[in-house]
């Protein structure tokens, strides 16, 4: 079977395994977020935290628990990262220096997990497991409560209020990303991914020295690091490391758990809101993003020319033989845009017009599908913006699900919009200007200038992944990336809530003769061309700097 071949049969694999769970997924999470009754264990929880479930919040009042809640976790995991050379089975790690421990905090509660250490030789299984781990499951499931937050802003009529965060947040964890971690974890230690809580090992006797390696609960923290659009591998290496994925069918299971929970959130949303085809026509749009990227990236990968590309059938360097072009695409692709930010090739070896495509993929929002939550509550943003310039068209006040789009929605919608490119161009360019910044890179040139343009876009964009060549473990970028995860995250929050504040606040207008029909294939259409135009060009003039100007040369 020749590798083109391979690679589209796993690509249809992989879009019929997710066809396959769509709907049952996509309804149990409807029902897990409109449930009335609190299970046990919940129950347990609310009283620990001093939460009432069911009371009602308005949008300042969710903001402040997401706040709250995510304040708590980066002190919390900020201690115990310095505390590591005190805690029992940290495995001889030391305590993680003051400015790699802030990054590193912040990185895993604004569910980015970008990382700037080697993750076998700093953290030990202490705060792998009850640290990071934990940070895993709870950043993604403040996500996936505030996308559930806006969908209620559209579903909900003259109420002003968007359920409860603490409900929102403990059935997210318990009944959705727990079950579905433990059966990943199973299946992947089943596939060879190490389980364990093993010391340091030597390995045989090489010419100048033995080889060391570590275990860890390595199958555990896989599981909801995929699930969870997380991303922070326990190796440096990540899920190129043949103990996270050791084989071709581990990678695409990688890929499938990538893109699960994102994909069904369409359902989700369609559930909730009353039209099924709502979901169907976000989804849509979604899925013409992923292939044409998709198709793309392989096209740059297999075609690449060169003698050594020719004679391998590819581009195959940065890439693991195990995988090939095929499997290191769909998972290049599908985590740039997830805001997953694993890695199964090192993205700094992609062709200079793929690296631009992984780059594009962040840049875009990462909508397709989009972070756990952040991908649903980023694409119902700019599907806002999309009938509000529908609207200006055909000269209609633009109307969404059944809600009026008035300059109150489009300011906060246009707030949302441009926090992100913001703060990447800012940082990017204060980055390439000052005089010691620039000495992290390893290239010089466009590839350079692309490190650093990457490394922030990653940041901002809550993705995660790195370029590769950019030493990040700085004073500098750890203080300046960890700004960028911070703001990155939390200030669309804001805008979102708010938005989600204000629909809920209004009567549902019926639908009439001139309504614009956003559950059809024109809209998904829309909405596309919104998402290219609006994020893609903002980004144009540093994108030719770098990728471009590479992979023209």
């Amino acid at each position: 079977m020749g590798p083109v071949t391979s690679g589209v049969l796993q690509l249809l694999a992989l879009v019929g395994a997710l066809a396959l769970l769509y709907v049952p997924l996509g309804d149990h999470m409807a029902r897990v977020y409109s449930a009335d009754r609190h299970l046990r264990v919940e129950r347990w929880i609310y009283r620990a935290v001093g939460a009432d479930p069911d009371a009602e919040m308005r949008w300042p009042a969710y903001l402040r628990g997401v706040l709250a809640l995510s304040a708590v976790g980066v002190l919390l995991l900020y201690a115990l990262q310095r505390a590591q050379g005190a805690l029992p089975g940290s495995s001889g790690r030391g305590s993680v220096p003051a400015p790699g421990a802030f990054n590193t905090a912040v990185s895993f509660v604004s569910n980015t997990n970008w990382q700037a250490y080697y993750g076998e030789q700093t953290m030990g299984h202490v705060v792998q497991t009850a640290g990071l781990a934990v940070q895993n499951f709870v950043s993604a499931a403040v996500g996936m409560a505030v996308a559930v937050a806006l969908v209620r802003g559209f579903a909900r009529s003259s109420t002003g209020t968007l359920g409860n965060f603490w409900a929102d947040l403990v059935r997210g964890v318990v009944r959705v990303l727990l079950p579905l971690a433990a059966v990943a974890a199973l299946v992947l230690a089943a596939c060879g991914v190490v389980q364990n809580f093993a010391g340091v090992h030597e390995v045989g006797q090489f010419t100048g020295g033995s080889q060391q390696w570590n275990g860890g609960a390595v199958a555990s923290q896989e599981a909801v690091k995929l699930l969870g659009t997380n991303g922070g591998g326990y190796f440096n290496a990540n899920s190129a490391h043949p103990f996270e994925n050791p084989t071709p069918f581990s990678n695409l299971f990688e890929v499938f758990l990538i893109l699960l929970v994102p994909v069904a959130l369409t359902r989700t949303f369609g559930v909730l809101v009353g039209s099924v085809r709502q979901g169907y026509a976000v989804l849509g749009a979604m899925a013409v993003l992923w292939c044409a990227f998709t198709a793309l990236m392989m096209w740059t990968e297999f075609a690449h020319h060169g003698p050594a590309p020719q004679a391998a059938g590819g581009a195959m360097e940065g890439k693991e033989l195990r995988f090939g072009i095929g499997g290191s695409s769909l998972f290049a692709v599908s985590t740039t845009l997830t805001s997953t930010g694993a890695v199964d090739s090192a993205h700094s070896s992609l062709t200079g017009l793929g690296g631009g495509l992984a780059l594009l993929g962040m840049m875009l929002g990462e909508v397709a599908p989009g972070g756990v939550g952040s991908g649903l509550y980023a694409m119902l943003v700019m599907a806002v913006l999309a009938v509000f310039l529908a609207g200006l068209m055909v000269g209609r006040t633009p109307e969404y699900l059944g809600k009026r789009i008035g300059p109150r929605e489009i300011k906060l919608a246009a707030l949302f919009l441009l926090v992100t490119p913001a703060l990447v161009l800012t940082f990017t360019a204060l980055s390439v200007a000052l005089p010691t910044p620039p000495r992290s890179t390893l290239n010089p040139g466009a590839h350079g200038f692309t490190e650093v343009l990457y490394a922030f876009t990653s940041a901002a964009n809550n993705n995660g992944s790195a370029f590769a060549g950019l030493n990040a473990d700085t004073d500098w970028f750890h203080t300046t990336t960890g700004l960028a995860m911070l703001l990155g995250r939390f200030l669309p929050m804001v805008f979102v809530l708010a938005l989600a504040g204000s629909l809920a606040g209004q009567r549902t207008v019926p639908a009439t003769a001139g309504t614009l029909r956003t559950g059809q294939p024109l809209f998904a259409g829309l909405l596309v061309g919104a998402v290219v135009i609006v994020s893609g060009l903002t980004y144009f003039p540093a994108l030719a700097l770098g990728p471009l100007a590479e992979g023209l040369a």
